[in-house]
């Protein structure tokens, strides 16, 4: 299997944007089905066995609330 190189970006989006993939997401995980996504132009599969979790952080004044999505390639 090709290994694929490591990456850390964030990627900003319009509200609108933002709406529709969570709105996807969130389909995608009532019917049990795998989901796929774009960010900053490589195609991502997120299995059904993955991981969710909700993150919370503060660093003064500044808050931030990471949804996150975890799986490890087999």
């Amino acid at each position: 299997m090709h290994k694929k190189k490591d990456r850390d970006i964030e990627k900003d989006y319009p509200i609108n944007e933002f709406i529709s993939k969570l709105r996807r997401l969130a389909d995608a995980l009532e019917k049990g089905e795998k989901f796929e996504i774009q960010i900053a132009g490589e195609r991502i599969h997120v299995p059904t066995r993955a991981k969710f979790n909700i993150e919370h952080e503060r660093d003064g004044s500044d808050e931030e609330i990471e949804f996150q999505i975890k799986w490890t390639n087999e």
